[in-house]
């Protein structure tokens, strides 16, 4: 057998692995957890042992005498090293099987150190603790050693020659006492004057040793010289050393070049002249080309290069030219900017009831068709199962509404609930210049209960058929691949195609048009210097071939420049882009409005018919819902007579809610409604003036009249609280993660940095590799600019598309803190209408009761009987100081 001959013969070399690891395993395959298998050979002794895998750490093979090896701690080797038992061997040679092949002058011990599980090899590569590995000289000659005596003030000097660059140097200064020594290692006299001297302070647990590794010596060969001399040593007594001096180095056979290589050993602190310690972080391969360096501009030439302007012009007037287009195209998008500003807000519908207090959001999707906006009035009825809404304008006096490719968000309040909704009915006036309307899309959000109803659209509104009717969409229909496809895709080049989304980016984000123009040039400057410092690399004919289709070759050389490409520049730049996109806007209040939302004073005279119809308006709000169980009555107000007739039946629903069933949000709603508009009419009463038409008398019973049913109103508002649901601000946090406001400024400044850093390398890069070369240089930039921006951009935008249609996931519905800011003008129209400002407020301070908030809605659950409406309502009243 190969194991039994002196050495292998030239022909049998490359199966000698092979033969070691068959032996291994049929030793291997003898043993049992725990045993040990030691043979001895002629040349050389075998070891092997079957361990469980978590025994391994620290573990020792082999024998003090022949050589062993000892694993690093089990944490280092983890992460390679599988479970269960596994078989260590380890073959020692008493001398170089590959010495007819070698490199290298090989003396004493040699080893193969292997692990098996099974009938497999685990190979540790560049472990992050060293396997040792002692290998027995036995006929190494001792080194001479100098016995020297040391004077004051002088250095003992030891001197050697280096003529192998890869060689460990030992030197050893044992003194006679127990000092410490520094000892300072000088080049040959021939060497750079450039190298710096260097020196370390060894003592009795360094065992006076000093190794002087081939990095330390920069590959310099020649006379090198170590100076000794004792630190704070101040004693009279005699002072000697004994210092000798040898060299060695730890290697391992590299299969694949047929060579001895140090590359991841080294000489380790054990070793002496009989014996080598050595330092290994593998047990095989162990690859050293894995960062391609680009090329490389010497930054200390920086003046140099620059004066060379004139002669290579070419990187700056295209940096010149992509300046100037930028402050063009910045300059159009911070005017655009300014524009839409008006048409993100959101819009409180004027057509809201000052007392309705049940909440919808609801967001109208135009199309981005040709000529799909309209200049017409559009109105929209709610359709629901207990009945409709009224008919709502959706106008907005401060902007223009249905645009093309707009979104526009609207704030609609009714009375009550009237269940769940089923359909909307959407008209225009066919007025304006444009009337013919594509609308797209509508989705409606019960701000109370989250839920989210979808009416699909995509539907022209002109001439005969301006008005239409559309039901709520299912399930299927939300989650339908070409649903989610077309939405995707749109909103896909809108917002995260980045050169795209400029010219028409969604209304309503926050990630600006001068913002994304920023952000481009950021990409654009970036590419630029990441595209030059890797430009024409030098080919490695060496470099292995990852991937080959016909005549398309990936080498590992390509791949590695794709991956640090893409390390040098995304992370920045997606960085960025992601703090544009994730900064919550700062919305503040309407100044304008607050100042004008003052309560005026009702007009000093109310005539009768005035209060007749306010009456009989909350009994047609009433009737829209069975529940009341009030059926709709048009009459002429004329009489005082009409309006105890419309209090009466206000009083009828009043009853049917002191018997009704707490936690129905109808009930919690309509109470409230019915609470505020009778305030309205109480207050309107109190103000009545001489020609009100109202005798004396009828005007003391209509105002108590009112009184009693505002109390039973109170009495029902707190009986009926609204489930607590999650507020707006509480949804949002829920919904996606933002950052403050100031962080604008983090991502300007990394911005700026960036572009500033991008344009300098370029520029240096581009002077120094001269005019012919930049020139070749931009011809490939614009070719790699137009297949990123027109190519691969899109197919990305569409691949991610697929994927959402493909996992069925529908788009989100927008929710942010400007509804809680229109709600809030709501709830001060309320108060307002009411008139809280006087009356309604000393009538709450009388009942201890304060107007319904948007608070109500996260306080603690309902009150099941009025055993709890007391501490209720003292808590009711404390959320609204």
């Amino acid at each position: 057998m190969l194991l039994y001959s002196q050495e292998c013969e030239p022909d049998n070399m490359e199966e000698l692995e092979e033969l070691i690891t068959l032996a291994g395993q049929i030793y291997g395959k003898a043993l049992t957890a725990n045993d040990n298998i030691v043979k001895e050979l002629p040349t050389g002794t075998i070891y092997v042992t079957r361990q469980d895998s978590s025994t391994l750490g620290g573990k020792s093979i082999g024998s003090v005498d022949g050589g062993f090896c000892q694993l690093p701690s089990l944490s280092a080797m983890t992460s390679q090293l599988p479970t269960g038992n596994v078989n260590v061997q380890l073959f020692q040679f008493k001398e170089n099987p590959l010495e007819l092949r070698s490199n290298e002058s090989i003396t004493g011990t040699t080893c193969s150190f292997s692990l098996q599980n099974g009938d497999y090899p685990v190979k540790f590569a560049n472990l992050p603790e060293n396997i040792e590995i002692y290998l027995p000289r036995p006929e190494a000659p001792e080194p001479e050693v100098a016995d020297i005596d040391w004077k004051p003030g002088f250095t003992v000097n030891s001197r050697f020659n280096i003529s192998d660059e890869n060689v460990t140097v030992v030197v050893t200064a044992r003194p006679n006492r127990n000092v410490t020594l520094s000892l300072t290692l000088y080049p040959p006299e021939e060497a750079n004057a450039t190298y710096l001297n260097q020196s370390t302070n060894v003592t009795f647990k360094d065992n006076y040793r000093w190794l002087i590794t081939p990095e330390m010596r920069k590959g310099i060969e020649g006379g090198w010289k170590v100076a000794v001399m004792p630190i704070d040593y101040f004693s009279s007594e005699k002072v000697s050393f004994k210092v000798s001096v040898f060299v060695t180095k730890c290697l391992f056979w590299d299969t694949e070049l047929e060579v001895w290589s140090r590359e991841g050993c080294m000489v380790g602190h054990n070793t002496m002249p009989n014996l080598t310690h050595c330092l290994c972080n593998h047990t095989t391969f162990f690859g050293s080309s894995f960062f391609v360096m680009p090329n490389q501009v010497d930054l200390s030439q920086t003046a140099a290069l620059f004066a060379t302007v004139h002669e290579n012009y070419i990187v700056v007037v295209l940096l010149s030219c992509f300046f100037a287009l930028f402050l063009v195209v910045v300059m159009w998008a911070w005017y655009a900017d300014r524009k839409a500003l008006r048409t993100r807000k959101m819009t409180l519908l004027e057509d809201n009831h000052p007392c309705a207090m049940y909440n919808y959001l609801v967001n109208v999707q135009t199309g981005h068709r040709r000529g799909a906006g309209t200049t017409a009035k559009v109105k929209v009825t709610l359709q629901f199962i207990d009945g409709q809404s009224e008919a709502f304008s959706l106008s907005d006096p401060e902007k223009p509404v249905f645009e093309r490719g707009g979104v526009d968000v609207f704030v609609l309040s009714i009375p009550f609930s009237l269940g769940e909704l089923q359909s909307i009915d959407i008209s225009h006036d066919n007025s304006g210049g444009s009337p013919d309307w594509y609308l797209d899309r509508i989705t409606v959000q019960d701000l109370q209960t989250q839920d989210v109803t979808h009416f699909l659209c995509s539907t022209w509104l002109r001439g005969e058929t301006c008005k239409r009717t559309f039901n709520s969409a299912n399930m299927n229909e939300i989650a339908s691949f070409g649903n989610i496809f077309q939405t995707r895709t749109s909103s896909g080049f809108r917002d995260e195609h980045i050169w795209v989304s400029i010219v028409d980016p969604p209304r309503r984000s926050p990630f600006t048009r001068v913002q994304r123009v920023s952000c481009c040039m950021s990409l654009l400057l970036c590419t630029m210097a990441i595209n030059i410092m890797f430009w024409n690399l030098p080919v490695d004919e060496e470099s292995p071939v990852l991937l080959k289709i016909g005549s398309f070759e990936l080498t590992w050389q390509e791949f590695m420049v794709a991956i640090e490409s893409g390390l040098f520049m995304f992370p920045i730049n997606i960085l960025i882009i992601t703090i544009f996109r994730h900064i919550k806007p700062r919305i503040l209040p309407n100044k304008d409005k607050a100042s004008t939302s003052k309560k005026t004073p009702p007009a000093a005279a109310v005539s009768m018919n005035t209060i007749i119809k306010e009456t009989i308006g909350l009994l047609n709000h009433l009737s829209k819902s069975p529940k009341n169980m009030l059926a709709a009555k048009e009459i002429r107000p004329e009489t005082s007579g009409d309006l105890f007739w419309a209090l009466n039946k206000v009083n009828d629903v009043l009853q049917i809610m002191q018997v009704e069933n707490v936690g129905d949000p109808h009930w919690a709603y309509c109470s409230r409604f019915v609470f505020y508009s009778l305030s309205h009419i109480s207050n309107l009463l109190e103000h009545v003036g001489e020609k009100g038409y109202f005798l004396n008398e009828e005007l003391r019973q209509a105002r108590g009249t009112v009184s009693v049913l505002l109390k039973k109103a109170e009495m029902a508002s707190l009986q009926h609280v609204p489930q607590s649901q999650p507020s707006v601000q509480v949804q949002n946090k829920k919904q996606g993660w933002w950052l403050p406001w100031w962080f604008l400024f983090i991502g300007w400044f990394l911005l700026f940095a960036m572009s500033g850093i991008s344009t300098f390398f370029t520029l240096l890069y581009g002077f120094q590799y001269g005019r012919e070369s930049s020139i070749q240089w931009v011809i490939t930039l614009t070719l790699s600019l137009v297949q990123s921006i027109f190519i691969l951009q899109p197919l990305k935008v569409i691949f991610v598309a697929i994927f959402f249609a493909m996992i069925l996931r529908p788009v989100a519905v927008e929710n942010n803190e400007e509804v809680e800011l229109l709600l809030q003008e709501q709830k001060k129209k309320c108060e307002e209408h009411a008139g809280r400002g006087e009356i309604l407020k000393e009538h709450s301070q009388a009942v201890g009761l304060c107007p319904v908030s948007l608070s109500l809605y996260t306080s603690s659950s309902p009150p099941n009987q009025n055993g709890r409406a007391g501490a209720v309502h003292i808590a009711y009243c404390l959320t609204c100081e």
